[in-house]
C-alpha cells in the first residue's frame, strides 16, 4: 500500500487508538528541550525532530515521537534524527523499522510480520526521506533536461516497504511531468541500470539496501549513463533535496503529467539477450557435468540468473526454501553472501548432490559470494570476494588472449579496473596478459566513471547508436579507438565483466563464473586448484576486511572522530614494521594510472617496510569503519609454510590495529 492510500485511510478513519494527534503538545517540546539541557538528547536531534514535524501531514509521525518521548528512549530518537540521510557511496540509506517499534508505526501490521508503517525519522528510510529524495532528483533532472519531458525508471528489490517506495517514487514522477518506467515487481539492481540505458532513460532509482539486514532499506540514484550519481551530480541532487521544508507538493494539471508504464518479462528478455553476449566459450557447457548450486537468499537473483544458466546448458538446482521473496530473510541471519552462514543451506544441498559450486546472491542481486569443492578433502570452501576475482580476471584476461580478442596489436587499448582496496593479485595477473589496470576508489561509481569515459573517447559519429551495437561490434569500437573493459570489481565481492551495465552485476557475475567452472571441470580442474597454481606463480596473497560497527548517533561520532585521527595523525609503525608509505586520499591531490584526478575521500592506504599494508577508511553505506589488510609472500615457494606465515603477519597486523584504535579512541575521550 503506497503512502498516499495509507494516510487516506488513517483520516477516513480518523485518530485510531495509537494515534495521538497530529502535533506534539508544549509540554512534550519542553521535555524535549530540558532532555538537550540534561545530554539525553542531542541539539541536531531536536532540530530534525522539529523540522520534520513542520514539514510532514503524516499522523504516524507526531504519534510515533510523541510515544518515544513519553518512554524517555533519546537513544532510540537519537539514532533516528541525529542527522538527515545523506548520499554516500550508495546513494541512502537507513533503518526502515526502527530498533524500538512504536505502536503507532506498528498499526496493523503489514505483509512479512513488519509493521504497517515504516520507522519515522530524519535519519531512517521512510515516505518522508523517500518524497523528498524523488523530488530533488526530479527538480535536478528537469533542470539538466530542459524543456522535454524526462523519462525515469523505477526498481525495487524484495526489502520491506520497497515496492511502498517504489510506487510512491512512481507517482511522485508522474504527478510532476515526468513519464515513469515502473518494474513489475521485484528485480535485481543491475537490470535497472541496463534498463535506463536501454530506454536511453533521464534518471533511474532502485528502492534497495543491497546486502544490508533486513530492518534497512535505501533509495539509489542513477544518471543517464545508468551508472549512480557522482560529483557534480550527487551534489546537485542534494542540494535540490536539501532545499524541500516539507514532503507535500502540488500535482501538476492532468495534461501535463507523465505516463506511467510497466516493465517486465520484455525488459527481463532484452536483458538476458545481452548478457549471454558476454559468454566467451559457450561450448563448454556442452562437454561439462558440472553441477552448481545457486541460491538468491530471498532476493531478486532468481528472476534472471535461473533461467540464463538453464538456458546455456549450465546444470543448476536453486535452494527452494530460499527461493521465497520474503525481506525477513528468514532462512539467514544476514542475507550477506560475504558472510559464511548465508551460504549453510546451498553447500549441505550441494553436498546432497556432488556439486562442485556454490553461487549465492545477495537480495538486489548485485553482490555474489561462492564455495567451491576442495577435490582434495572433498569439502566445499568458500572463497572470498578477492579471490573469486582473481580466478575471474584471470579467466577473462587468458580468454580474451587466448580467442584472439587481446592481441599485441591491440592489448595497449585493454583494461582492467579495480579499486585501491582489492586484491593486488588482480593487478599481477592482468599484467601478465599485457593488460595494464586502473584503481580507483571504493565505490562501483567510479569503475562506470571509467567507462563512460572510455565510451566517450570513441568518435561521435561511430557512438551515435553505441548502447544499441552487439557485443563484437561494441568491443571492437573501444579496441581500435578507446579503451575495452576486461573485467573490474571490488574485494567486497562485487564483480562487472560488461559495459552495458554500469554497477557490479552479479547476473553477470555468476554466468562467468558458472562458465569458468565448466571450462576447468571439462579438463578436471578444481576452482581450488586453479587458485592455488596463481598463488604458486605469483606468490600466496591473502587480504583480510575488519570493521569496527558503531551504530547510531553516538557511534556515527566515534567513526568520525577516529577516522579524523587516522587522517590528522597517521601511525608512524605498525606491528613492529616502520610506516614506509602514506596515500592520504582525502587531501584531493592523487591521480590514478590514466593521470585523471581521484577525488577527495576519507581513505588512507599505508604500506609497511615488511611489504605488508592496510587501509582504513569510514564506509560510505554501514556504521562501521572499514580496514583492510594486505600480505603477500613470493612465488615458488612452499604455499603451505607462506599461507602459515603469511595468515599470522595479517592476524598480528590486526591486533596491533585494534590496540592503535583503543589508544586514539582514549586519547579523543580524554
Amino acid at each position: 500500500m503506497g503512502n498516499a492510500s495509507m494516510l487516506s485511510r488513517l483520516l477516513r478513519e480518523g485518530k485510531s487508538a495509537t494515534m495521538r494527534g497530529v502535533m506534539l503538545s508544549e509540554q512534550e517540546i519542553k521535555v524535549m528541550e530540558q532532555a538537550v539541557a540534561n545530554g539525553c538528547l542531542q541539539e541536531s536531534s531536536l532540530r530534525n525532530i522539529k523540522h520534520l514535524l513542520k514539514g510532514t501531514k503524516d499522523p504516524v509521525a507526531p504519534a510515533a515521537v510523541g510515544e518515544l518521548i513519553d518512554a524517555n528512549n533519546w537513544a532510540e530518537l537519537n539514532n533516528r534524527f541525529f542527522k538527515s540521510l545523506a548520499f554516500g557511496t550508495g546513494g541512502l540509506r537507513g533503518r526502515t523499522i526502527g530498533a524500538a517499534v512504536t505502536r503507532a508505526e506498528q498499526g496493523k501490521g503489514g505483509e512479512n510480520g513488519r509493521p504497517e508503517f515504516p520507522c519515522i525519522g530524519t535519519a531512517c528510510m521512510n515516505f518522508f526521506n523517500v518524497g523528498r529524495a524523488m523530488r530533488g532528483l526530479i527538480t535536478y533532472v528537469r533542470k539538466f533536461v530542459g524543456e522535454r519531458k524526462p523519462l525515469i525508471v523505477v526498481g525495487h528489490d524484495t526489502r520491506h516497504f520497497s515496492r511502498s517506495f517504489a510506487e510512491q517514487c512512481a507517482k511522485i514522477a508522474t504527478d510532476l511531468g515526468c513519464d515513469c518506467a515502473l518494474f513489475d515487481g521485484p528485480c535485481s539492481t543491475p537490470e535497472v541500470s541496463f534498463a535506463i540505458r536501454e530506454l536511453n532513460a533521464d534518471t533511474g532509482v532502485v528502492i534497495t539496501a543491497s546486502h544490508n539486514p533486513a530492518h534497512d532499506n535505501g533509495f539509489k540514484a542513477y544518471f543517464n549513463d545508468g551508472a549512480q550519481l557522482v560529483p557534480p551530480h550527487d551534489e546537485g541532487v542534494i542540494a535540490e533535496v536539501n532545499a524541500l521544508e516539507s514532503d507535500t507538493y502540488e500535482p501538476l494539471p492532468e495534461s501535463e503529467r507523465g505516463k506511467l508504464f510497466e516493465l517486465g518479462s520484455d525488459m527481463d528478455a532484452r536483458f538476458m539477450a545481452k548478457l549471454k553476449s558476454i559468454i566467451l566459450r559457450p561450448e563448454v557447457f556442452q562437454r561439462s557435468s558440472a553441477k552448481v548450486v545457486y541460491t538468491n537468499l530471498h532476493g531478486t537473483g532468481k528472476r534472471c540468473i535461473v533461467p540464463l544458466l538453464r538456458e546455456i546448458g549450465c546444470r543448476v538446482s536453486t535452494v527452494a526454501a530460499q527461493d521465497v521473496q520474503d525481506g525477513r530473510f528468514p532462512t539467514v541471519q544476514s542475507p550477506n553472501p560475504e558472510n559464511a552462514p548465508a551460504l549453510d543451506m546451498a553447500i549441505a544441498q550441494a553436498d546432497a548432490e556432488q556439486a562442485d559450486l556454490v553461487i549465492a546472491t545477495d537480495p538486489d542481486s548485485d553482490r555474489m559470494g561462492i564455495a567451491v569443492r576442495d577435490k582434495a578433502t572433498g569439502k566445499m570452501q568458500l572463497l572470498t570476494g578477492n579471490q573469486t576475482g582473481c580466478l575471474l580476471a584471470w579467466y577473462r584476461c587468458m580468454s580474451m588472449r587466448e580467442l584472439g580478442i587481446v592481441t599485441p596489436e591491440n592489448e595497449a587499448h585493454a583494461v582492467m579496473v579495480k579499486t585501491y582496496v582489492t586484491s593486488p593479485l588482480q593487478d599481477a595477473i592482468a599484467a601478465s596478459f599485457g593488460i595494464a589496470t586502473v584503481n580507483v576508489l571504493t565505490g562501483f561509481k567510479y569503475i562506470a566513471a571509467k567507462l563512460g569515459k572510455y565510451e566517450h573517447r570513441i568518435p561521435e559519429h561511430l557512438r551515435a547508436d553505441y548502447r544499441n551495437l552487439d557485443e563484437a561490434t561494441s568491443r571492437s569500437l573501444r579496441l581500435q579507438h578507446s579503451k575495452y573493459f576486461v573485467f573490474g570489481g571490488e574485494e567486497s565481492y562485487g564483480y562487472l565483466a560488461q559495459d552495458f551495465v554500469r554497477d557490479k552485476d552479479a547476473n553477470a557475475a555468476a554466468l562467468c563464473l558458472a562458465e569458468l567452472n565448466a571450462y576447468l571441470s571439462s579438463r578436471s580442474i578444481g576452482l581450488l586448484e586453479l587458485l592455488n597454481s596463481l598463488y604458486a606463480q605469483f606468490g600466496y596473497h591473502l587480504e583480510v576486511g575488519k570493521s569496527l560497527v558503531m551504530e547510531g548517533a553516538d557511534g556515527a561520532a566515534k567513526i568520525a572522530a577516529l577516522t579524523e585521527s587516522f587522517i590528522s595523525a597517521p601511525p608512524t609503525e605498525m606491528d613492529g614494521s616502520p610506516v614506509v608509505n602514506v596515500r592520504d586520499f582525502s587531501l584531493g591531490i592523487m591521480k590514478d594510472a590514466e593521470g585523471d584526478p581521484v577525488p577527495a575521500e576519507n581513505l588512507l592506504i599505508l604500506d609497511l617496510a615488511d611489504g605488508r599494508s592496510f587501509a582504513v577508511r569510514p564506509s560510505g553505506t554501514e556504521p562501521k569503519i572499514k580496514f583492510y589488510l594486505f600480505a603477500h609472500g613470493l612465488p615458488g615457494t612452499d604455499q603451505d609454510s607462506a599461507k602459515e606465515s603469511v595468515a599470522a603477519g595479517i592476524d598480528s597486523l590486526w591486533k596491533s590495529l585494534l590496540q592503535d584504535c583503543e589508544r586514539r579512541s582514549k586519547s579523543s575521550r580524554a
